[in-house]
């Protein structure tokens, strides 16, 4: 589509009861990001209260009409989708426009193939519309959904606002409370915390303690206490996110929508166990010793997940908007007997929900343990769903389906007008959406909580074989022997297979780490805008034959810089790393002295390397060596300019193809485990939000 254009979703595809609009960008640099927001608007254009405005700290609508999904990994880099379903929109909403913005002084301009995609509840894509001239403007307005003679129409919009999310938020009617002076305090209070942190300016600076303003996401203050008891003014118009917890300086504090009652979360740490001795085992819901076979795990682990599903809305929700589901009453089934050809065919489950009077239902094949799927059985189900007029089905396995690579290959009738989605979950995204929900973000009440802990629980236990992605593949061995013997040629097919399940395992990696953090962890893919998956994983595979060297990157909110995975087959070893960059400001040494301090607890075996501007590489020394000799971090002609410092660890790399405490694959979760929870805690915040904020404090202190 074309700026300004529109065009009738019912025009389009017949299944536009629900739709996935996904907001995608790529970063030259692999750290630019942004997040979405919704806005829904009456006929006047404006919000009918703060509750119609969607972020990522109010992320879904109780009607079930907006869900913010999430990111999720795209060929060139991320996508940021949200599920509507257009049958619960409410009547007096007439417009839903659909925006993203930046933080601190960072620009769409600075992003590339800044662009927004509509599908359908098949997953069929219908519309794309690419917003070309974006510019430096903080936020930006994609396109909007709107009522036109009882149906929906999509216009593509593209509008820009210098004032960032705030200016936008204002001219839909989101009231903005003027709240400088606290948050001028809280400026001042993190500013003088970063200096006597950092032991600059000489002077005795004091910091001011217990402000209670509300500065994360995760309603954390920003030392990372408990929010205070009793009433907190929760803001309408949220500050673009601020991973590192450090309130950021505005001129004006805008109000985030205000929310209903605090929802539930689990405490990471267990309560005291009153058992006598190690031997007492705790009562589960789910039991897993009967376990015996692949069969019992199968049948146990879909009847748990679809029973809890049933119970927990908040959660089915999470796993089922992105495959078209309405939000309506939700019934869950196994072991369903249907008709097809000469005998009756039993999918494993069958998810029905109600809205309105229409049944949306999918039908759902799980796999245990290293079982793959068969080609002919989910065809076959495909069939039935097709004559049935269900919508969907769904695939559960421990395996990862990659962009461009499907897990099985099915056939689809296209004389037929009914059409059936194919959509695959992997059990670590069913964990992984569990622990955000009962860690980090909530729960409408205790009881789903404490069912998602016993879900969480039976999934996490060695026997109920719903552990993710676990194995290499046959061609690990075959590679790493033919890396080693140097006769590994460009163009073999295993190469290939070991890069595509070195890309499962970086997305379990990123899954794991995220629902452990609580935050977003994207696997970064720099590739020229518009490669084809599978010319992006072959060109992969033919530098690994060349050198040996699986490589992966790591974006997590709130670091200053992209971690980097490295496996190399021919050393055996692993490494992981991230590049600091310079401060805007300050001295060489007082660079050098103040990582040195910030990286005390961190192992003294992390290397320190200095970069250098154009000049090669810089001086370089263990953690242990430099902690009393901060100073030979510096070049020796002292004229190269630094452009910043970058730490690895190396670790050695498991051997086996599995899952195994000696398997590679358990040696890389914990390499970037280890490698984060130790040396990325403690480095500073990105250093263009701390300059933002300068800058900022600077501004509300001469007004």
């Amino acid at each position: 589509m074309v700026k300004g254009a529109n065009v009738a979703l019912a025009d389009l595809s017949d299944d536009v009861g629900s739709v996935i609009v996904s907001l995608g960008w790529a970063s030259p640099t692999g750290e630019g990001d942004a997040d979405v927001s919704v806005l829904l608007l009456d006929v006047n254009g404006k919000v009918r209260s703060d509750g119609d405005f969607y972020f990522y700290n109010h992320p879904v609508a109780a009607d079930g009409s907006v869900q913010l999904l999430g990111k999720t990994p795209a060929a060139d880099g991320s996508e940021d989708r949200i599920s509507f379903d257009l049958t619960a929109v409410p009547g007096g909403v007439e417009r839903i426009v659909v925006a993203a913005s930046r933080y601190g002084d960072a620009g769409f301009g600075e992003l590339d193939d800044v662009r927004i995609t509509l599908a359908d509840a098949a997953g069929e894509p219908l519309l794309r519309f690419a917003v070309d001239d974006a510019g430096a403007v903080a936020a930006v307005i994609f396109g909007e959904l709107y009522r036109r003679g009882g149906g929906w129409k999509f216009r593509a919009v593209g509008q820009g606002y210098a004032t960032g999310l705030a200016g936008l938020a204002t001219d839909f009617g989101v009231d903005i409370e003027d709240d400088a002076a606290a948050e001028a305090q809280a400026d001042a209070d993190a500013e003088a915390g970063a200096e006597a942190e950092a032991g600059a300016g000489g002077g005795a600076g004091t910091v001011a303690a217990g402000s209670g303003v509300l500065a994360g996401p995760e309603g954390q203050s920003g030392a990372g206490a408990p929010v205070p008891a009793g009433p907190v003014p929760v803001d309408a118009v949220p500050a673009p996110r601020r991973p590192d917890g450090q309130a950021e300086a505005v001129k004006k504090r805008a109000a985030r929508p205000r929310t209903a009652k605090k929802k539930v979360t689990l405490p990471a740490t267990v309560k005291k166990t009153l058992a006598e001795n190690d031997s007492w085992k705790t009562a589960r819901l789910f039991p897993v010793s009967a376990l015996k076979s692949d069969r019992d795990r199968e049948m146990r682990a879909t009847s748990v997940l679809l029973s809890v599903m049933a119970q927990v809305p908040e959660f089915s929700r999470r796993l089922t908007a992105a495959f078209g589901a309405p939000a309506g009453r939700m019934e869950t089934f196994t072991e369903v007997s249907l008709p097809h050809g000469d005998s009756p065919r039993r999918p494993d489950g069958v998810i029905r929900v109600e809205r309105a009077g229409k049944l949306w239902t999918a039908l759902v094949e799980t796999k245990t343990n290293g079982n793959a799927l068969k080609a002919e059985q989910v065809q076959a189900y495909m069939d039935i769903a097709a004559r049935r007029g269900y919508e969907a089905v769904i695939t559960l396995t421990n395996d990862v389906a990659l962009e461009g690579s499907p897990l099985v290959d099915v056939k689809i009738d296209r004389r037929r007008k009914h059409k059936v989605a194919l959509w695959h979950l992997s059990w670590a995204e069913v964990a992984h959406q569990a622990q955000m929900l009962i860690r980090h973000e909530g729960l409408g009440n205790a009881a789903h909580a404490w069912l998602l802990q016993e879900l969480l629980h039976y999934l996490q236990h060695e026997n109920s074989g719903c552990h993710g992605f676990q194995n290499m593949g046959p061609s690990w061995v075959p590679v790493r022997n033919g890396i080693d013997d140097e006769t590994l040629c460009q163009g073999d097919a295993r190469a290939l297979e070991v890069v595509e399940n070195w890309e499962r395992l970086i997305r379990q990696v990123c899954l794991r780490l995220g629902g452990e953090l609580g935050q977003k962890v994207l696997p970064v893919q720099r590739a020229r805008r518009g490669t084809d998956p599978k010319e992006r994983r072959e060109r992969l595979a033919d530098q690994l034959c060349l050198d040996g060297r699986l490589q992966a990157e790591l974006r997590i909110d709130g670091t200053p810089g992209v971690l980097t995975v490295g496996a190399d087959l021919r050393t055996g070893k692993l490494r992981t790393a991230i590049d600091v960059p310079a401060p805007d400001q300050g001295y060489p040494l007082s660079w050098a002295k103040r990582l040195v301090r910030r990286l005390e607890q961190a192992p003294a075996d992390l290397h320190v390397e200095t970069l250098l501007d154009g000049a090669g590489p810089g001086p370089r020394g263990t953690l242990e060596r430099l902690r009393p000799e901060p100073a030979d971090l510096l070049p020796k002609d002292g004229a190269t300019q630094i452009t910043g410092f970058r730490l690895s660890l190396f670790k050695g790399m498991g051997s086996g193809r599995g899952n195994a405490e000696t398997g590679f694959i358990r040696s890389v979760d914990d390499a970037v485990h280890r490698f984060y929870t130790t040396v990325v805690v403690h480095l500073d915040a990105p250093a263009g939000r701390r300059r933002a904020a300068r800058q900022n404090a600077a501004a509300s202190a001469s007004g």
